[in-house]
């Protein structure tokens, strides 16, 4: 990977792009850090350090705006509602028959899907950055903060709508700085932002656990740690890059005087089809119940109920819970996001064939069956990797927010495989020794 990126900076056009990432980078980072008007900036750093990094149910969303959230600065909502809307408009593909044609048309039809994401991104963070505003009015944000309530020291309308629309700006210029990075830069935009966010939170965290570690001074549990993250990170390069290849074979046809086809080929079904996307499923429908308690009043039984079993991280019901959602939804992205009808269908459609297996029907039920074969191994993957803050949680004593996290390893080690890919591809098209000789 290293020699990768060293000869990337050999070449003059790809050195230009990695310098403009890393340029675009450097401007996210400081709007992570630029408070918007109307917060008393003091009193939020306050709670933020008596929180201790224990950031309770916005630890997620505070995860992928790289700490901004809980600064509430003008990137504070980070790219969670592009992420939220990315996946609703990929869901309502399957569903509205409009935009599953869209989908088929190309590259017109993906430019008008990526058009109508934006509008909803842009909807979803005035939402999302309303509920924000409210919730540092109201003090729940840092639950148990002596300065909570004066983190937002003037209620008056204008005020709100001012934050509102200064968290929804800072969503919009996010969004245009991956885009700028798609389309100038090295990689996909919105998964290097993702990349840099979730990697800003990992020096204060992995600084905590030392601070907190009774062992040699917090060193043992530092390393500790350490050796526990690379193992993890090598564990998912394994399943990540694992999968199954599936042949098929064209058959030669006739145009004329020319023959075509007679090639063969396979159809990757990776071990992890689905990705990320069920933990985060899991993890926001685990979220609701609590929110919907913390934001209700009384004392009633159901909300007790909630407290106790639904809002520890590390209790029985909840790793159950959070276990078999993970499951579900890992087999629900599956079955929407690959269509082995279709798959076969466009075999048929163009001559090809899976050996031993008719074309048609028996190769979609093939292709169903292999799929469901190796997506339990994958689901149950990404269940125990996601567990592993719980664990942590439980033997170290740390936050909930685990730096060697389920959900941050996977998306680091993926959008990290995928850039390396994407520079050695472009290396390749520019080094043609090897085809001269």
């Amino acid at each position: 990977m290293l020699t990768a990126f060293a000869r990337a900076f050999r070449t003059p056009d790809l050195r230009k792009k990695l310098l403009f990432t890393l340029g675009i980078i450097v401007v996210y980072r400081v709007g992570t850090h630029i408070p918007i008007p109307g917060v008393n900036y003091k009193a939020v750093q306050t709670c933020v350090s008596e929180a201790s990094g224990n950031q309770g149910l916005f630890g997620l969303v505070n995860m992928f705006s790289g700490g901004a959230l809980l600064q509430i600065t003008i990137f504070a909502l980070g790219i969670m509602p592009y992420i939220t809307a990315s996946i609703i408009l990929q869901l309502l593909t399957v569903v509205i028959p409009r935009l599953e044609a869209l989908k088929k048309e190309g590259q017109a039809g993906t430019a008008k899907i990526t058009q109508y994401t934006r509008y909803l991104t842009v909807a979803l963070a005035i939402l999302q950055g309303t509920g924000l505003v409210a919730t540092a009015r109201s003090g729940a944000l840092f639950n148990g903060c002596s300065v909570a309530q004066s983190i937002v020291p003037d209620q008056a309308i204008f005020t709100t709508i001012t934050m509102v629309i200064c968290m929804t700006a800072g969503t919009a210029v996010v969004m245009w700085l991956g885009e700028l990075i798609t389309d100038r830069g090295i990689g996909n935009g919105m998964s290097i932002l993702m990349f840099i966010s979730i990697a800003a939170t990992f020096p204060s965290a992995l600084w905590a656990i030392k601070k907190q570690g009774s062992l040699a001074g917090g060193w043992i549990e530092f390393g500790t740690v350490i050796l526990v993250g690379l193992v993890m990170v090598a564990l998912v390069v394994f399943v990540e890059q694992a999968q199954r290849r599936i042949p098929v074979q064209y058959a030669k046809r006739m145009i004329g005087r020319r023959s075509y086809g007679g090639t063969s080929t396979y159809i990757p079904l990776k071990v992890n089809q689905a990705g990320v996307i069920p933990v985060i499923f899991a993890s926001s429908l685990l979220y609701i119940p609590a929110l919907v308690a913390q934001f209700s009043g009384g004392n009633s039984g159901w909300k007790q109920w909630i407290t106790a079993n639904l809002t520890k991280g590390d209790h029985p019901i909840y790793i159950t819970l959070y276990f078999l959602l993970i499951v579900f939804f890992a087999f629900f992205y599956v079955a929407i996001s690959f269509n082995p009808e279709e798959v076969a269908d466009n075999m048929k459609k163009y001559g090809g064939f899976i050996p031993g297996i008719r074309a048609g029907r028996p190769t979609a039920e093939y292709l169903s069956y292999v799929l469901n074969r190796i997506t339990w191994p994958g689901s149950l993957y990404l269940g125990l990797i996601a567990l592993v803050p719980t664990m942590a949680l439980v033997g170290f004593g740390a936050s909930q927010n685990f730096p060697f996290g389920g959900t941050s390893i996977l998306i680091i080690v993926g959008v990290g495989l995928e850039t390396v890919k994407q520079i050695e591809s472009q290396l390749q098209q520019r080094n043609y020794e090897g085809f001269l000789r």
